[in-house]
């Protein structure tokens, strides 16, 4: 029975202990715990402590600071303020300063735009046979080593950034001596092969059967513009080869207004597709400095405007991304921004990609005109409780009616890598 008494105070007394340690590990927490809460809720406090600790605030001071957050700098207001913690409101545990952030703002894109890039040497889309004198088909740069998917640095250690380029050197390095070194990048290996080009009789010129290309073009939309940076997202995805799948390296490229001016409706199995061509005198244009997995960013000049928004709206982070009602941005005629209704079905939280969320298109007008998500509306904004949550990516092949997006969140920390190199 001793034995019972004594397990039982020891257990009280440890259990004690540690709520004590726990108690003063708070007192010293606080501060960054009120600051983290701040910065995310807007100066509530809020959490399983509200209604234990509260705050009092003291001495508040307002002052415009520019702050990195997701990687997109912005001009914000902060409020730096004296804080008093009390328990339950009445006895007072500490003290502090904190500092809370006004919310990122972004303006919600929309625009059809053209796409134009040039890749970072030239890529491999195709083997081709070389016919020679004898009429025997030979393939020199396969039977070298090279294969579809590679980038083609230099030849003859010069550097080649144009199909023609690669032409001309491989033809005159064959005049010259009947071979030719070529360095190219396979995923991230740089390897160098010596290839043996074939005099080819139907063009005249040595050749080592490949088909190449340097740039490639497109419709998308654009997802946003940072209203105090001029930085821009769009299309929520990856550019990549359509012959080879990979992810295009960016040598230079640039975006301007497109126009739409047919839809090609989508259906089970086919993938629908918006139609257009590049504004001849556009009123913006924008560099590509990044080809991410969440889409492209660069710096944007001219004239961005969307009549559904007069001012740059608050960015809606991960968690506060829910399954319900929200709102795309799209051109689907000509070069006017729409709004149409869509409901987010599913939340998938903590992908780094670029599908997390599945968008089910719920407008009566759209599923009309385009049968529901298709090609060229990829990067189109969405917008959930007046928050700006993410784009358009993908559509189901199997379901036109839906597509994936991705969070506006990922974007941001994948722009971030612009920042960082142009802040080096």
């Amino acid at each position: 029975m001793e034995d019972d008494k004594r397990v039982k105070k020891r257990s009280i007394l440890l259990l004690i202990s540690l709520l004590f340690c726990t108690f003063l590990q708070l007192l010293v927490e606080l501060p960054q715990i009120h600051q983290t809460q701040v910065s995310h809720t807007e100066s509530n406090f809020k959490g399983i402590w509200s209604n234990i600790i509260q705050v009092e605030k003291t001495s508040p001071n307002h002052e415009t600071v520019s702050v990195a957050a997701s990687g997109v700098s912005h001009s914000q207001i902060s409020e730096k303020m004296d804080v008093a913690y009390k328990l339950f409101g009445i006895f007072p545990l500490s003290s502090g300063e904190v500092e809370v952030m006004s919310p990122i703002k972004l303006i919600p894109g929309g625009q059809s735009i053209g796409v134009t890039l040039q890749t970072k040497g030239v890529m491999v889309v195709g083997q081709a046979p070389v016919v020679d004198k004898n009429g025997k088909n030979s393939f020199p740069a396969k039977e070298a080593g090279i294969q579809v998917g590679d980038i083609l640095l230099k030849i003859e250690n010069q550097e080649v950034k144009t199909d023609q380029e690669v032409s001309n050197a491989i033809n005159l390095a064959g005049k010259q001596k009947g071979s030719v070194n070529v360095l190219f990048k396979r995923q991230d290996q740089v390897v160098e092969k010596t290839v043996h080009p074939i005099f080819c009789v139907e063009t005249g010129r040595y050749r080592m059967g490949l088909f190449v290309r340097d740039e490639a073009a497109g419709v998308g939309t654009l997802s946003f513009l940072d209203p105090v940076t001029n930085l821009y997202g769009a299309l929520g995805h990856v550019i990549t080869d359509a012959d080879t799948n990979q992810k295009i390296e960016v040598y230079d490229g640039k975006i301007i207004a497109s126009t739409i001016y047919a839809i090609e409706k989508g259906k089970r199995g086919h993938p629908g597709e918006k139609i257009g061509s590049f504004v001849p005198n556009s009123i913006f244009s924008g560099t590509i400095e990044k080809n991410t997995m969440t889409g492209i960013f660069g710096k944007m000049s001219g004239r961005i405007e969307n009549p559904y928004f007069k001012e740059a709206i608050p960015v809606g982070w991960e968690s506060e991304v829910k399954v319900g009602p929200a709102k795309i941005y799209t051109v689907i005629q000509g070069e006017k921004i729409e709004e149409f209704a869509v409901n987010i079905d599913r939340v998938m939280k903590n992908r780094t990609d670029s599908k997390n969320m599945i968008v089910r298109v719920t407008d009566p007008r759209l599923l009309e005109v385009t049968g529901g998500i298709i090609q060229g509306m990829s990067g189109s904004p969405i917008v959930q409780d007046g928050k700006l949550i993410g784009a358009v990516t993908h559509v189901f092949v199997n379901d036109s009616q839906r597509g994936y997006g991705v969070f506006i969140q990922n974007m941001l920390n994948d722009s971030s890598q612009l920042d960082k190199k142009q802040a080096a």
